[in-house]
């Protein structure tokens, strides 16, 4: 029953992904700790495909990685509270994740306010354009568009940024 290794891959990659993650807690590390042992077992694989048991070695091999990897000083992982470091601002997940904050706090801004901010900012339109569209003077625009950015700035203030200050 010898089988080729993309073959064996193909049709037992995601159960011993699924059986790592369990072993290891993290999708992650499980991805990784299978990848390993694959690229291993690849070297190996003429002798391991006679045994006609691949699964089970490639299991076991999973096992002992696993075990090895908790041995490892290095994957001691210590609980903090708050993150010293943060994604650079060019890292697309740290942008991503400011524009969804942005967001969520937009919304939460009474409809006119918002709806000022959303023609001012990313329509491009001028004042007057506005305060025609919502059925109001451009002072009105301003005044809704001072209070808007007011409340974004005041709500922008993260408790990280107060903790720091006072240390």
């Amino acid at each position: 029953m010898a089988t080729s290794f993309e073959d064996y891959v193909t049709a037992r990659g995601a159960a011993l992904v699924r059986f790592a993650r369990v072993l290891a807690g993290d999708e992650h590390r499980a991805e990784d700790l299978v990848q390993e042992v694959l690229a291993r077992a690849y070297l190996r694989w003429d002798s391991i495909t006679r045994s006609d048991e691949p699964d089970v070695y490639v299991r076991q091999a999973i096992v002992n990685a696993t075990r090895s990897w908790w041995r490892r000083r290095s994957s001691r992982e210590t609980p903090v509270d708050t993150v010293a470091d943060r994604p650079g601002p060019g890292a697309f997940d740290a942008e991503t994740a400011e524009r969804d904050a942005l967001w969520r706090r937009i919304r939460r801004l009474p409809a006119r306010q918002r709806a000022v901010l959303v023609l001012r900012y990313y329509e491009d339109l001028d004042d007057p354009t506005i305060g025609a569209i919502l059925g109001c003077t451009p002072a009105t625009v301003r005044s809704h568009a001072m209070r808007a950015l007011h409340t974004l700035r005041s709500q922008h203030q993260s408790p990280a940024v107060v903790k720091r200050g006072q240390s």
